[in-house]
């Protein structure tokens, strides 16, 4: 059986969260990937960002349900999630975007698992990973391309 070793891109391309979002969209659009990790001064893994997330950014703004009763109005939603929206519709740099809780695999997962992570979790970009050190990437393209070879 394949594992992640396998099928895995080791020439990764990273972004640190100080990446301008225009600079990140190049990257993604240049290279042809749907994601990238995100790392620390020291080359750590600390989140990754996907088209998803930038795709996210330029959604219309939800306005909150309101009830209005007597002189107090009443939101219907949580203050967080549209402090949230607000931020992420502002954002200017990876770091306003990023996901910092990564789900990630090591060299030794097996093919089917990723598909399973990949399909459970919905997320098609995982890095790879040798204890703290970012070893590689697969995205849902590697695993399409098990089927063909």
């Amino acid at each position: 059986m394949l594992k992640a070793s396998d099928i895995m891109t080791t020439e990764v391309i990273t972004v640190k969260k100080e990446t301008p979002l225009k600079e990140l969209a190049e990257i993604l659009y240049e290279n042809h990937i749907s994601g990238v990790p995100v790392v620390d001064d020291e080359g750590l893994l600390i989140g990754i960002i996907c088209e998803s997330d930038l795709i996210r950014k330029d959604k219309k703004l939800h306005i909150p349900t309101v009830v209005a009763l007597f002189d107090a109005v009443f939101f219907l939603e949580s203050q967080k999630n549209i402090e949230k929206e607000i931020q992420q519709i502002t954002a200017t740099t990876v770091e306003e975007l990023f996901t910092r809780k990564v789900i990630t695999v090591d060299a030794k997962t097996p093919i089917d698992e990723i598909a399973t992570l990949m399909t459970q979790k919905k997320i098609y970009t995982i890095p790879v990973m040798d204890g703290e050190r970012l070893v590689g990437i697969i995205g849902k393209g590697d695993v399409i391309r098990t089927f063909i070879s």
